[in-house]
């Protein structure tokens, strides 16, 4: 493996990251308080820091240094997380991701921004009030009330001829001052091991060694957390230090020795000033600290062995305490050792048991774990697994049509093949299928930038972030989405003065879900603004010759204008709207991946915005049916049932359509035929099959068929990438014959049916 392969793993970790950092900061953002989060977040940012030190990514890791550093003050309760001090941390979360892209892809980032950022970050980790931007500094204006005083008068040096005014310098003073001593800053450090540490292969006393080398250093023991004799547990931890380290590395080299310590132990390491630097602690402070010794040189093998007649280095307190505690120390020492022998069997019992746990909890990561895969090497996987289906499916339909009976060992062996082919399809798409949780929270980086440019204050809640669908799907989501998200920030939302002269909570609240629902995805975008205002978006689509003046349209058909190329509804142009060149790419972009879209609007009470996609882009169930001569596809989880009708159940409506009646219920009939112009006069539904299918804002219909062929599963082909869109078609396919068939569009068909006739150009008389 060269290093650009470890470079690229380093990257991937970094999303992961990245994600965790993001998903916990909403956490905290939203009131969870819980350590575990904070230390979450705290490892990522320092995990990406780690990594990115090590292929020299400068800029990356000065700046997630600086996050670090504001993250260990929360994590060490100096700092209360805040709605502005978490409104800074996400800032710099995305700011941390654009470095990260940048350092990936070769690209810039705002360097204003990162320094205002970490000047913000330095601030809080100092507990100051952090300052968004750098700017001159100016006196405030005096209250009108108060007088100016006068200016002091400042006696100004006399002017030569040339009008150049003498200044007094003098070399007097170079050379004559003494050399500034560098500063030394000096760490305090509050180290409390946990017998985690002690199982893991840790020691204490070789990290307090590791801190004796970066400078001077004194360290005190405190033994008060030590039990009687009977109550001693050998593989407990009791003593814990503080330790005073004055050196050059700072408070970097002094976390740098408990880098792979710092989860199994308490540890609080603050820079003090030079004048509190090695004071003892008071007697009644309520953890006192009893000076130890320690000749730490005895650990170093570079270092010469002490002589027998020197006495142990004490850090501070007098000698006489030093050898009492070291006494102490001593008879606690074999104390210990001797209790251990004691509790050897049950210590023994109990480690088989922890090795026992151990075991399993190992056996049930290993079930968990996850490899990486190219995504091109999954795409051709199912290329190659569609192709099968289809073969599969040419071979049954040549063996149906040479065997007559339908009994031979060929034809059992074929359908053993199937139900192979079937499971390998559906594990082979359960590979490719992903959460949406990583476009749902790229969506909190956008609600954020758009309410910081409007002056809103927005909430995004998320539900359903683990819900599952075709990574393809996923990765065409994020566009539709952002500017949806826009949309709702920008048009539905109203401002927080408006919101609370309405009675309403100045924070808006824009809410995203996702679900699954009859074999599709279902993403809902919902928020309680004020709803489309359907005055002025008709008014907008008159003015633009969208309809005419006079136009009798419901309110759902005054909703969907707003889906028109060049249609906005905004007064003005900005950086965020104005242009019309949102929702209408919304609406291509939902409709190229076969989905459909509704909208759903209550003046005052706010809009929502329902997308419905398939699960998956490669292969669907379908009923294939035949009209007027032609082969069509009907997605299986459209249709409701299928019904032979009577004559006693069809019944005239108007001068043209007509109604089903079906278990004491009236639904319309659609005749497919007729919708996409195969034939010319509607066909007699007597002599037809009836689908009764369910689309979304559609209700019930049911569409006349000539006939059903039988229920197969076709891999999707693209109708777009191999001919062009047309309308009331979603794909094809190929079938067991080798014909191609086309896969029906439910909604487009139904759509037609309540007015919107599809136009001649796109009839399919022609298509075969």
């Amino acid at each position: 493996m060269d290093m650009n392969e470890i470079k690229e793993i380093f990257f991937q970790e970094c999303e992961e990251q990245l994600a965790e950092l993001e998903s916990g900061l909403l956490r905290l953002n939203d009131g969870d308080r819980d350590p575990e989060t904070v230390n979450a977040v705290f490892r990522a940012v320092h995990s990406i820091k780690g990594g990115a030190g090590a292929f020299g990514l400068d800029d990356l890791v000065s700046f997630a240094h600086v996050f670090e550093t504001t993250l260990d003050c929360v994590r060490s309760n100096r700092l209360e997380p805040t709605q502005d001090v978490l409104k800074v941390m996400l800032k710099s979360a995305d700011v941390l991701a654009d470095l990260t892209n940048a350092a990936r892809d070769g690209g810039g980032v705002d360097e204003t921004r990162s320094r205002a950022l970490i000047g913000e970050l330095e601030a809080l980790a100092r507990g100051e009030t952090p300052v968004a931007s750098e700017a001159p500094a100016t006196k405030p204006a005096a209250p009108a009330h108060q007088a100016a005083a006068p200016a002091p008068a400042v006696e100004t040096p006399p002017v030569n001829d040339e009008g150049f005014q003498p200044i007094p310098f003098s070399f007097d003073d170079f050379g004559d001052e003494p050399p500034i001593e560098p500063y030394v800053p000096t760490c305090e450090i509050v180290f409390r091991p946990k017998k985690e540490l002690y199982a893991k292969g840790n020691e204490a006393t070789l990290l307090l060694r590791d801190l004796s080398r970066l400078g001077e250093m004194s360290i005190y023991c405190d033994m008060d957390r030590l039990p009687s004799l009977a109550e001693m547990n050998p593989e407990e931890a009791y003593f814990s230090w503080k330790i005073s380290v004055t050196s050059d590395k700072g408070e970097d080299g002094v976390r740098s020795v408990f880098e792979f310590a710092e989860w199994d132990c308490e540890l609080d390491i603050r820079t003090v000033e030079e004048e509190t630097v090695g004071e003892a602690p008071a007697e009644d402070e309520e953890l006192p600290m009893q000076p130890v010794p320690f000749d730490l040189s005895i650990l170093d093998e570079e270092a010469p062995a002490a002589a027998e007649d020197e006495e142990p280095a004490v850090a501070d307190g007098d000698a006489a305490a030093a050898v009492a505690a070291a006494e102490t120390a001593t008879r606690i020492a074999q104390a210990a050792s001797n209790a251990s022998r004691a509790a050897a069997e049950t210590a023994k019992a109990d480690r088989a048991a922890a090795a026992a746990a151990n075991a399993a909890a190992a056996n049930n990561q290993a079930a968990g774990q996850t490899i990486r895969v190219d995504l091109d090497r999954v795409d051709r996987l199912i290329n190659l697994v569609g192709e099968l289906v289809i073969n599969q499916a040419m071979l049954s339909q040549s063996v149906v049509e040479n065997d007559n009976n339908g009994t031979s060992s060929i034809n059992m062996g074929l359908e053993e093949l199937q139900q192979l082919t079937r499971e390998i399809q559906d594990s082979v798409m359960a590979i490719r299928a992903q959460p949406v949780k990583p476009v749902f929270q790229r969506m909190s980086r956008i609600v954020r930038e758009i309410a910081d440019v409007t002056g809103k204050s927005v909430r995004l809640i998320t539900e359903g972030e683990n819900t599952e669908v075709d990574k393809t799907v996923i990765d065409k989501l994020a566009e539709p989405l952002t500017h949806m998200i826009r949309n709702a920030v920008d048009h539905g939302l109203e401002s927080p003065e408006k919101r609370e002269a309405l009675g309403k909570n100045p924070e808006g609240t824009v809410r995203l879900t996702a679900k699954h629902r009859s074999g599709r995805i279902v993403i809902e975008l919902a928020d309680d603004g004020a709803g489309i205002n359907r005055e002025k978006v008709r008014q907008k689509a008159i003015d633009n010759d969208l309809i005419a003046a006079d136009a009798n349209l419901s309110d759902e058909e005054i909703d969907n204008l707003i889906f028109h190329a060049g249609f906005s509804t905004a007064d003005k142009i900005s950086d965020i709207s104005g242009r019309g060149v949102g929702m209408d790419v919304v609406k291509r972009s939902i409709q190229a991946l076969g989905g459909r879209i509704s909208i759903s609007s209550k003046p005052g009470q706010g809009s929502v915005f329902t997308m419905s996609l398939p699960l998956t882009l490669a292969v669907l169930d379908g009923m294939v049916v035949t009209v007027a001569g032609q082969t069509l596809v009907v997605p299986l989880t459209a249709i409701v049932e299928t019904l032979q009708p009577e004559a006693s159940a069809i019944h005239s409506f108007g001068a043209s359509q007509r109604l089903i009646s079906i278990r004491n219920s009236f639904c319309p009939l659609v005749d497919v035929g007729r919708i996409l112009n195969f034939r010319a006069m509607q066909a007699n539904p007597i002599e037809g099959v009836a689908l009764l299918v369910e689309s979304e804002g559609g209700g019930q219909r049911a569409l006349m068929v000539d006939a059903i062929q039988g229920q197969r599963q076709v891999v999707i082909k693209s109708l777009e990438a191999n001919y062009t869109h047309v309308p009331g078609i979603a794909a094809a396919t190929i079938l067991g014959d080798g014909r191609v068939a086309l896969i029906l569009d439910v909604d487009a068909v139904v759509a037609a049916s309540r007015g919107q006739s599809l136009k001649p150009e796109t009839s399919l008389a022609a298509t075969g």
